[in-house]
């Protein structure tokens, strides 16, 4: 995480039944500048909130629209009362980034969001970095037939095929992938050699 996050403004549901602990978190979340509301009903998708904190304790597995395993869509706090493995267990199946003991420490409610939302930040930049080698890995026959095209037309070494369309992507400003598939689709020829 580079920096640490404002919460002023944002919005913050807090699934729990009302009690002294809800008292005091929903006015720490107020005093860091987020909009609380409190629910205790399976929450939607389209009522997503800005980050979702939630009673790990008695939640169940309607509680929140993702299911088990699957990326939380926004960060989750995890509010536990018990050491139970089950309960942390589905904790972390529902995304928490951070948990929040009860009864609520008031001084740790910051830190929790702030762990919270840097944890789901990382999810969301390994997702991406995950798509991208997956794209890549995709692509790689056509950068193995562009390199064989560029053998056969020029006469290069597949060493050299591969520094020219590695040369060409630096040029281009692009990916040696969409390079490969500009030459594969015959809308790109390398300049000639000279």
């Amino acid at each position: 995480m580079k920096h640490t996050p404002n919460f002023s403004h944002r919005r913050a549901l807090l699934l729990h039944r009302p009690d002294s602990n809800t008292d005091r978190l929903v006015r720490q979340l107020k005093l860091l500048g987020l909009l609380v509301e409190i629910a205790w009903q399976p929450l939607t998708e389209a009522a997503l909130p800005d980050i979702v904190l939630v009673d790990a304790d008695q939640g169940w597995d309607g509680l929140l629209p993702w299911k088990s395993g699957e990326e939380a869509p926004c960060p989750v706090v995890a509010l536990l009362g018990t050491e139970a493995p089950s309960r942390i267990a589905w904790a972390l199946e529902r995304g928490a980034g951070a948990i929040l003991a009860k009864p609520v420490n008031t001084s740790a409610v910051f830190p929790a969001l702030v762990l919270a939302h840097a944890r789901h930040e990382e999810r969301l930049e390994m997702r991406e970095r995950l798509r991208h080698l997956e794209e890549r890995v995709r692509l790689r026959p056509v950068v193995h037939a562009a390199i064989r095209l560029l053998m056969q037309k020029r006469g290069m070494s597949e060493d050299e095929a591969f520094a020219a369309l590695r040369t060409a992507a630096m040029k281009q400003r692009q990916t040696v992938e969409a390079i490969a598939v500009a030459i594969a689709a015959g809308t790109f020829s390398l300049p000639e050699a000279g």
